[in-house]
C-alpha cells in the first residue's frame, strides 16, 4: 500500500521492547540494522585480556557488580616486503607517510585530549571532571552497559543525562573514545539522541574507535541524521567492518553531490541491503543535487521498525505508520519528541512519555503545545489542550484558572499522562495567589514540583492539610529544613488513594535518606512501617562505598540500576532510601530531595 500522513492520537505511543536489535549486556553496542543487513567482525583486542572479579552477590536484576573485558582496536603489524622497493615506491611511500603524520586538520591547541572527554561542564548544569574519581573504568562500563532503560524516577534520569554528557576524565584502564561510546549507547537507550550525539561529537574524528564508530552511526539514525555519518564513513567502513556504512558511503556521494546510483545497485547485489532498507538508502541518497529517482516506500511485509529504517524514513521525511512504530522501543518515542524533522503534531503524540522520563523540559512541552494553539486547525485534541493551557497561564479570574488546570489534569488517563500533565502546568499552577481556593492542593504542590519548583511550592505551607500528600512532598522538598522529625510525625501521613500502604513507606525512605529523622528515630520508624533500611546486598555496598568515597558520577550511575524499572510501585523503599542517603552524601540533595517528592506525586 501506498503511505498516506496518518493521524497521530495524543498520548503515549505503546510500544513494545525493540528485541534483539537493542540488546543489553552486549560486550559492544549490537548494531540496530536488520537481520542480515551488518554482520560486523569483532575486532581484536589491542590490550591484553584482564581477569572478571567475582560477581558480587545480591545486586538488583542480576546485575553482577565487576569489571568485563572489552575488546580494543588492534595495532597493525608491519610484514615485510617480498621484493625491494623502488626508488619511486619509496617515494611514494615516504609521501603517505608524511600525509599521515599531517592527518590533523586542526592545529595543535585546538584538538581535544582523550583524558577528558564530553560534552558539557558545570557552567551547563554537568558535574565537575572528577565525577569518577578513582573508578576503575572497565567496571563503569560494565555497569553502563547493564543499565536497562527507562528508569523509573524522571529526576533521576535528568541527573543520569547531565552525568553522561558531563566533561569528566576518562577512568583508568578504559580508553577515552570507548568511554564516550558507552556514555551515548546508554543515552541512545534512555531517548536521549540529541545528547548522546553531543558525547559522540566531543570526540576528534581522528581518535575514533571501532566501537564509536558503531555507537555513532546508532546516535545519526536515532536522531534521523544520516549527514552526521559523513565526516566518519570512510573509517566506519575500515574498522567498525559493517555493511551499514558501505551503504553510508553510497549516501554521502550523493548528499556531495556525486552519482552514487551505480554503488548502491552494487551493493545491493552484494547483498549489502536489499528491499526496504536499500530502498530508504535510495531515497535520502535522491535528497543530493544529482538525485532524480523518486522512491515510494510500502511498509507491506516490513516486521520490525529497526533503527535503520527509523533513521533514514525520518531524514527523508517518510511517514512511518502507527502499526510499525508499535513494534519499537519505547526509546523511539523519545527520539521523536526531540526531532526537529517531524511535524509538530507528531511529537505531540510521544511528548508525554519523553516528558514523564526526563527528555523534555516543562518549558519544552508548554513550546509544543503553544506551536499548536498558534495553527489554524482548531478541530484536534492537542488545539483543546493548548486552548486550556493559554486559559491557566492569563485567564483574568483565579476561577478560570482553577478551572482549566483542574480540566487538564483530569483528562489525562495513563499514568504517564497524568505525570505529563502535572509538568505541563507547572508554572501556570506557580502563578496562582497563595489565597486562591477550591483548588487541588495535593495537584498542586506536585505540579509545581514536578519542575523543580521547590521555593514557590513551600509559599502554600500554610495552605496544606497535615497527613495529606502535599504535606509530605513539601516536607521533602523544604532546600531548608533544619528540623528533625519524629517516627511518630511521619507515621501521620495518611495519604489519599490507592497505593496508600507503598506511599507510607517511600515517604519514610525519602526522609530517612534525607537526613530529616535522627538515626534512632528513624530505626523507629523503619520498624514500624517495616523498610529495612539496613539491609545489604552487592549493590548497596556499591553505593554505599562510592557515597563514601565521594565519587557522585558513579553514585548516580548505580542510583539508575537500583531504580531499573518503569513504574513506581517497583521501587522497593529500600533503593529509595539508599539512593537518596548516597546523593546527599555527594552534595547532590537537591536531585535527592526532587526524587523523593516525585515517589508521592506518580503513586
Amino acid at each position: 500500500m501506498r503511505i498516506s500522513r496518518t493521524k497521530v492520537a495524543l498520548g503515549a505511543i505503546a510500544v513494545s521492547l525493540l528485541g534483539a536489535t537493542m540488546a543489553l549486556g552486549q560486550d559492544s553496542p549490537e548494531s540496530l540494522l536488520p537481520p542480515g543487513f551488518d554482520e560486523p567482525v569483532a575486532p581484536a583486542p589491542s590490550a591484553p585480556p584482564r581477569p572478571r572479579a567475582t560477581p558480587e552477590p545480591g545486586a538488583p536484576g542480576g546485575l553482577t557488580l565487576a569489571p568485563t573485558t572489552l575488546g580494543l582496536p588492534a595495532t597493525p603489524v608491519p610484514t615485510p616486503s617480498p621484493t625491494p622497493l623502488d626508488p619511486a615506491a619509496l617515494a611514494l611511500l615516504a609521501a603517505q607517510q608524511a600525509a599521515e603524520a599531517q592527518r590533523y586538520e586542526m592545529p595543535a591547541y585546538a584538538r581535544r585530549s582523550l583524558s577528558l572527554v564530553g560534552a558539557a561542564g558545570p557552567a551547563e548544569g554537568a558535574l565537575g571532571a572528577d565525577a569518577f574519581r578513582g573508578v576503575d573504568g572497565i567496571y563503569l562500563e560494565a555497569l553502563m552497559r547493564s543499565l536497562r532503560a527507562p528508569i523509573a524516577s524522571r529526576w533521576l534520569s535528568i541527573a543520569l543525562r547531565r552525568t553522561l554528557v558531563s566533561r569528566v576524565d576518562t577512568p583508568a584502564r578504559v580508553n577515552g573514545a570507548d568511554f564516550a561510546a558507552e556514555r551515548a549507547w546508554l543515552l541512545v537507550r534512555m531517548g536521549e539522541s540529541v545528547a548522546a550525539r553531543a558525547v559522540v561529537q566531543a570526540v576528534d574524528t581522528e581518535n575514533y574507535t571501532p566501537k564509536l564508530y558503531q555507537v555513532a552511526m546508532q546516535t545519526a539514525l536515532a536522531t534521523g541524521d544520516p549527514g552526521q555519518l559523513c565526516p566518519l564513513v570512510e573509517g566506519g567502513v575500515a574498522q567498525a567492518q559493517e555493511r551499514g556504512w558501505l551503504v553510508a558511503r553510497g549516501i554521502c556521494k550523493a548528499l556531495a553531490g556525486e552519482a552514487a546510483a551505480p554503488l548502491l545497485k552494487a551493493l545491493e547485489k552484494q547483498g549489502a541491503a536489499r528491499g526496504v532498507d536499500m530502498l530508504l538508502a535510495r531515497k535520502v541518497a535522491g535528497m543530493g543535487a544529482r538525485g532524480r529517482q523518486a522512491i515510494t516506500i510500502e511498509w507491506d511485509g516490513v516486521d520490525q521498525l529497526t533503527a535503520w529504517r527509523y533513521g533514514l524514513a525520518t531524514a527523508s521525511g517518510t511517514d512511518i505508520p502507527d502499526t510499525m512504530l508499535q513494534t519499537a522501543g519505547p526509546q523511539v518515542q523519545a527520539w521523536r519528541a526531540l526531532s526537529p524533522m517531524l511535524d509538530v503534531r507528531q511529537r505531540i503524540a510521544p511528548a508525554d512519555y519523553a516528558v514523564a522520563r526526563g527528555v523534555l523540559s516543562n518549558a519544552a512541552l508548554v513550546d509544543l503545545y503553544g506551536a499548536i494553539d498558534g495553527e489554524d486547525d482548531q478541530s484536534r485534541a492537542e488545539y483543546a489542550i493548548g486552548r486550556d493551557l493559554r486559559t491557566a497561564y492569563v485567564a483574568p479570574t483565579r476561577a478560570e484558572r482553577v478551572t482549566a488546570l483542574t480540566g487538564l489534569w483530569n483528562e489525562a488517563k495513563t499514568p504517564d499522562a497524568r505525570y505529563a500533565r502535572l509538568i505541563l502546568t507547572a508554572r501556570a499552577a506557580a502563578r496562582l495567589p497563595v489565597d486562591t481556593q477550591e483548588v487541588d492542593m495535593d495537584r498542586l504542590i506536585a505540579s509545581m514540583l514536578s519542575a523543580g519548583l521547590d521555593r514557590t511550592a513551600l509559599r502554600w505551607h500554610s495552605r496544606v492539610t497535615a497527613g495529606s500528600d502535599g504535606w509530605a512532598m513539601l516536607a521533602l522538598a523544604d532546600p531548608d529544613a533544619s528540623r528533625r522529625y519524629g517516627a511518630g510525625e511521619v507515621n501521620d501521613y495518611a495519604p489519599a488513594g490507592a497505593n496508600v500502604a507503598l506511599k507510607q513507606k517511600l515517604f519514610f525512605a525519602g526522609m530517612a535518606g534525607l537526613g530529616r529523622m535522627s538515626p534512632a528515630e528513624a530505626q523507629r520508624g523503619a520498624s514500624s512501617v517495616e523498610v529495612a533500611i539496613g539491609q545489604e546486598n552487592g549493590w548497596t555496598r556499591a553505593i554505599d562505598r562510592a557515597a563514601r568515597a565521594n565519587q557522585p558520577g558513579l553514585v548516580i550511575v548505580l542510583a539508575g540500576i537500583g531504580m531499573q524499572t518503569t513504574d513506581w510501585r517497583g521501587v522497593p523503599p529500600e533503593v529509595l532510601y539508599r539512593v537518596c542517603n548516597a546523593l546527599r552524601l555527594v552534595g547532590l540533595g537537591g536531585q535527592a530531595r526532587m526524587i523523593a517528592t516525585e515517589a508521592i506525586a506518580r503513586l
